[in-house]
């Protein structure tokens, strides 16, 4: 992922609302940045929470009980799984 003190050498385009363009440039003036650099930092925040969501597993009580018991206590694995891991063995082999 780019960081945020990269070359920023690459361009992206949205088409907005004057309204939105308005609020947008008023939001920058308050924060004492562009427009251009309010659109990059709010829109950089907005794509990193986006990812975060997605790459943290939610589950409720019962769910995590249910994932703890299965990590400490797994199931013996069945003839299909015992197969594929003597597949995946001679295919490494």
């Amino acid at each position: 992922m780019a960081t945020a003190t990269g070359t920023r050498d690459e361009r992206l385009d949205a088409r907005v609302t004057r309204e939105e363009k308005e609020m947008i440039e008023t939001a920058a003036s308050l924060s004492g940045t562009s427009a251009s650099d309010f659109i990059r930092m709010a829109t950089r925040q907005a794509a990193l929470n986006t990812i975060r969501e997605h790459e943290v597993m939610s589950l409720n009580e019962e769910a995590k009980r249910v994932f703890v018991e299965a990590l400490l206590n797994p199931p013996k694995p069945n003839q299909k799984a015992t197969a594929a891991a003597r597949r995946l063995k001679e295919e490494i082999a």
